[in-house]
Order: structure tokens, then C-alpha cells, then sequence
């Protein structure tokens, strides 16, 4: 691997793996390369999150942590496109209706659940301010204990 990754320092991998030393982000992006050709993204941001904690504050705080979430629902919504043939049939006008269709469907379902969301937020919010009842006895005050 270190031969692979062309580094100087052999034990740098073996620290690495020992806990004692960090990969650079250099370095990382030269890993991906090397055993994640197909999905590097994923690979980097939990590579950079294990081994380099302190880059991997810094992205995230840039929000690529969003990164891979994003994708995948990018990649939920056009399947649903791909998954109708039907579509790939309709003249351009047709095409046209139908997206601008979606579009507003999309965006008026977007605004009732973020309404929803909103709600739900602010009724958490206000159960977390809520004071707790205190306690109250087990027994009701007219009932009489049989003790032994």
C-alpha cells in the first residue's frame, strides 16, 4: 500500500493504523483513488472523519457532510421519472404539461410538509419548556394504609 500511495515514509500507515498519526487530506484523496475508484465520495468523507478529525470538522461545518444525502435523493427523484416509459413517449408539449405539473405538486407538497415539520418542532419545543407536574401520592387521601 505505502509503495501504491508512493509515500516516502513507510511507517507512516502502520502509525496510522496505531492511532499515533493522522492522514493528511493529500493523502486521503490518494487513497480514494486507489481502493474507492467507483464511490470515492463516500470514502473520503468517512476516511477524513476517522483519520483526520480535525479536516473533517471543517468540511462539515462547509456542509459537505450533506454531500451523499443530497445525492441519493437526487437519485430517488429521477428514478421515479425513469421508472415511467411512458414518459420517453409524449411529444414535447406533453413532456412539458407534465413536468410543469410536477413541479407545482412538487412544490405544493414541499409547503405542507414543511408546515407539518414546523409544527411538530414547535410543539417539541414546547414540551421541552413545559414544567413537569409534581408527583402526586399513590394512594387518594380518604383511603386507609393497612399496615402490619
Amino acid at each position: 500500500m505505502s509503495e501504491a500511495l508512493n509515500l516516502k515514509d513507510k511507517s507512516l500507515l502502520e502509525a496510522i493504523e496505531n492511532g499515533t498519526s493522522t492522514l493528511s487530506f493529500e493523502l486521503i484523496l490518494r487513497l480514494a483513488a486507489l481502493v474507492a475508484r467507483n464511490d470515492p465520495i463516500p470514502f473520503i468523507m468517512r476516511t477524513t472523519r476517522n483519520y483526520n478529525p480535525e479536516v473533517w470538522q471543517i468540511l462539515n461545518d462547509w456542509g459537505i457532510g450533506r454531500i451523499p444525502l443530497q445525492f441519493e435523493r437526487e437519485r430517488e427523484f429521477i428514478n421515479i421519472f425513469r421508472r415511467h416509459d411512458d414518459a420517453r413517449n409524449l411529444s414535447d408539449e406533453g413532456f412539458r404539461k407534465v413536468l410543469e405539473f410536477t413541479r407545482q405538486s412538487f412544490e405544493m407538497s414541499l409547503h405542507f410538509i414543511e408546515q407539518q415539520e414546523k409544527e411538530v418542532a414547535e410543539l417539541k419545543a414546547g414540551m421541552k419548556t413545559a414544567e413537569p407536574a409534581p408527583d402526586k401520592p399513590a394512594t387518594s387521601s380518604g383511603a386507609k394504609r393497612n399496615i402490619r
